[in-house]
């Protein structure tokens, strides 16, 4: 992780933490940017939830954890994000009082078919043990993991199996990981993405999990590993850090356009047909420009000449290339009041029309969720931004799980999310409609399945529809299963509201 030591004194696991809300009422990091401190909007949110747990669990015979856990549940979490920050999330309250509304709601909309492009566990021979705090937090989140203790277990790929596909509405998934110039910290190297590939997909008797190969530019051997990837692994796309390595200070921080490094691995990527290219933007620690020699590497002016000099491949830029917040969001909720802008994703909203491409797409992990769950107005306004510039067939849903546990939590915000009137109107934004609707509809599969080929996929006789994995499912919710509600992160030290 980016995180220093000084800056890992003042986190803790998310477990740690929590009142086991459906939604986390405070900042959770993948360990690639330090998370700010509870705000006094989140923590009222939280008191608010947990009282109407209290009392409608009570009224409806059900203890906190069960109520929270119920689709009732997460209704009364959007509920209290309305009642805090104004109405962004479509909800009733009717839902949050009512189990029989929830739950029909939630079945209506659990055969949607969505896919989600940034999903990550640890291989089964991972041994470092710093990333067990990313464990530890969730006992924050989860008072039934109060006194486990965190294994390696919690995110390797039994658990990503059930978070991601028993306790979400997720069907298609894509594996990915980042590259790292010390051995131990490889999360996942390509092989072993490309034998989870193998292994759930012959698992579930249809194509269920994608996989990346990770490319790292200027490192020794590293054409001559895409030349294997081509030959051996086939990965459905590439992924590329151009800070160079994330869990320290790189010597192989590159550009997209450098012509000279670039340019060649392009052409060979076009001759192989795996034209999609991922790259990790944005997403840098709180003190950056001091502690991070290559942060300029993680903005996107090296992205439009790239495109536009190599328009039969697609940019898909992570995390949108949100820079996070530093210690409030209320300095890019301020900067967009009074500008209309956002830092850096605007930038990035900007390079269609600047350069003339139609090639560059945003994808959404770690950005969305974090600005839903922490300024639910200002996450309107990032989708605003996005979908205004690069058009809703340009946005590719994402959730950067299993850090952040089950992805269900980010489906339904962004199921319920709308910009608010105002908002539209002032800064030309078109809405994002229904869940089901042609907007949500693209950025949740429409996008991925066209630029991955995947329309197989999305066909009413799918596979996957009937395969082994399903079947399972059906038999985990009949017999009672309910999500964990727990989430898989860092998360700042108690105390210090902002």
């Amino acid at each position: 992780m980016w995180l220093s030591a000084k800056q890992r004194r003042r986190i803790r696991g998310a477990e740690t933490m929590t009142s086991g809300t459906p939604l986390p009422t405070r900042i959770v990091s993948n360990g690639e940017y330090m998370p700010i401190a509870q705000t006094r909007a989140q923590q009222e949110v939280e008191a608010r939830l947990v009282a109407m747990a209290d009392e409608t669990g009570a009224r409806m015979g059900m203890d906190r954890r069960a109520f929270l856990r119920s689709s009732a549940g997460m209704a009364a979490a959007f509920l209290a994000f309305n009642q805090v920050f104004g109405d962004v999330f479509a909800v009733s309250p009717v839902e949050a009082a009512d189990l029989g509304a929830a739950g029909e709601r939630a079945r209506s909309l659990a055969g949607q078919y969505i896919v989600d492009m940034q999903l990550h566990f640890l291989r089964d021979d991972f041994g470092w043990d710093g990333i067990l705090a990313l464990g530890e937090y969730a006992k924050q989140w989860n008072p039934d993991l109060v006194g486990e203790e965190i294994t390696f277990k919690r995110f390797q790929i039994d658990n990503f199996i059930k978070e991601v596909y028993f306790d979400s509405d997720t069907k298609i998934g894509l594996l990915s990981a980042g590259p790292a110039e010390q051995a131990e910290n490889v999360t996942l190297g390509n092989d072993g993405m490309a034998d989870a590939r193998r292994t759930i997909n012959t698992a579930a008797g249809s194509r269920r999990l994608l996989t990346h190969s990770v490319i790292a530019p200027g490192k020794p051997g590293w054409m001559d590993e895409i030349e294997r990837a081509i030959a051996e692994i086939k990965p459905d796309s590439w992924k590329g850090y151009t800070v160079g390595d994330p869990f320290g200070h790189s010597e192989f921080a590159y550009r997209l356009d450098d012509e000279a490094l670039m340019y060649p691995a392009y052409e060979r990527m076009l001759a192989s047909g795996i034209t999609n290219i991922c790259i990790h933007k944005g997403l840098l620690p709180a003190d950056y420009k001091n502690e991070f020699p290559t942060w300029e590497h993680a903005r996107v002016d090296d992205v439009g000449k790239a495109a536009r000099d190599w328009p039969q491949l697609n940019f898909i830029i992570y995390h949108s290339a949100f820079r996070p917040f530093l210690t409030t969001p209320d300095p890019l909720v301020q900067q967009f009041d009074e500008t209309g802008r956002i830092d850096w994703v605007s930038d990035l909203a900007d390079i269609p029309e600047q350069f003339g491409v139609s090639n560059v797409y945003a994808e959404l992990g770690t950005t969305f969720g974090s600005c839903a769950v922490t300024h639910p107005k200002l996450a309107a306004a990032l989708m605003g931004v996005l979908v205004r510039g690069m058009g809703a067939d340009h946005v590719i849903w994402g959730t950067d799980s299993v850090w952040y546990g089950s992805p269900q939590w980010q489906i339904e915000a962004m199921r319920r999310m709308e910009i608010p009137e105002d908002m539209r109107k002032a800064h030309n934004f078109a809405a994002l409609g229904e869940a089901e609707g042609e907007v949500k509809t693209a950025i949740f599969s429409g996008n991925a399945t066209r630029l991955y080929g995947l329309e197989s996929l999305a066909a009413p006789d799918a596979a996957w529809r009937s395969d082994r994995l399903t079947e399972i499912k059906a038999e985990y919710v009949a017999a009672g299963g309910a999500p964990s509600n727990a989430f898989y992160g860092f998360i700042a030290e108690a105390g210090g509201h902002v």
